[in-house]
């Protein structure tokens, strides 16, 4: 049997990558997660290191203002995933990685990076409406930094966290469902897909000693789990035993409220009409430059969405 990578997780105190590091130590991987000193004193993060410490983690002081920190233990492994945040309403902070980028170069032994995407597909975004564009944008700064250092990758295309989309039932600025009305987006029939965020990780973690990923773009489709927002809102009126009462929002409406928000709320609303209005995540073929990963590990038995949804009953 194959020795499985040592892998570091860059990123592990955030909400999937503290999933990241569960899945990496559940799949035996011996696992090191970077404890960055801009931490500090956030307390809950702190005792979460620690817990990954408990579970049999090593944790590794490094930060993206310290070059060498970042070189020395990117020494230490053979996998690299970064899974720091991409989220304006959080922080944004892709672009860190160019440093990195450099880091894994200089080391020399990395046999794979994953870098922090997990969503859309910022090579299928080229059309992107300002000012969301700037999330795909700058993911693409950093493909073109990975390829051209010549380190080998997976990039893992997740689409929807089911918590942000699923439990607001597909509406922005909600994450618990309502039991009595539902806004649809357009008239809600635009198909996309959601993914359970421990099953991003399963997949992600399941990836990185794959040749078969190599150098390519994992999407994550589960075939039950593309769905529409009508659809979506059906199976949870099934579990309620209720009817929501409808509204919608058109297009239009959309795009002139969305003006009316702050920037980070708009980077994030652009992303929503993308998804919800014109349906990007399903257009496309995934094509050879890609691969689909319930297909490539049929044994992962992913969360339905009908699943995912009976923790709000």
């Amino acid at each position: 049997m194959a020795t499985k990578s040592k892998v570091l997780i860059i990123g592990g105190t955030g909400y999937l990558g503290k999933r990241l590091v569960k899945a990496s130590l559940a799949q035996g991987h011996e696992t090191y997660v970077l404890h960055r000193a801009e931490i500090g004193v956030d307390i809950d993060k702190v005792q979460l290191l620690l817990s990954f410490k408990q579970q049999g983690a090593h944790l590794v002081h490094g930060s993206f203002s310290d070059h060498q920190s970042l070189v020395d233990a990117v020494k230490l492994v053979d996998v690299v995933i970064c899974a720091i945040s991409g989220v304006h309403i959080r922080s944004h902070q892709i672009l860190l990685q160019v440093k990195l980028v450099d880091a894994i170069k200089e080391a020399g032994n990395v046999k794979r990076f994953l870098p922090s995407e997990f969503g859309t597909d910022p090579a299928r975004m080229e059309n992107a409406m300002e000012p969301g564009r700037v999330t795909f944008d700058d993911k693409m700064v950093v493909r073109r930094a990975i390829e051209e250092a010549g380190i080998p990758f997976t990039y893992v295309s997740a689409n929807c966290f089911a918590g942000y989309f699923l439990g607001g039932l597909c509406q922005p600025g909600y994450i618990l469902p309502s039991r009595d009305h539902v806004r649809l987006l357009g008239d809600g029939n635009q198909k996309a897909i959601y993914v359970d965020e421990d099953d991003i990780a399963t997949y992600s973690i399941k990836s990185i000693d794959d040749p078969r990923t190599l150098n390519k773009t994992v999407h994550i489709r589960p075939p039950k789990n593309i769905l529409s927002q009508r659809e979506v809102v059906q199976i949870w009126e099934k579990l309620i035993g209720k009817e929501l009462l409808k509204s919608s929002i058109s297009k239009e409406e959309f795009l002139a409220s969305m003006k009316e928000q702050d920037y980070a709320e708009q980077v994030g609303l652009t992303h929503y009409y993308h998804v919800c209005y014109e349906g990007c995540l399903t257009k496309f073929e995934i094509g050879e430059e890609g691969v689909e990963a319930s297909m490539l590990y049929p044994q992962v038995k992913y969360t339905t969405v009908e699943e995912y949804m009976k923790r709000y009953l």
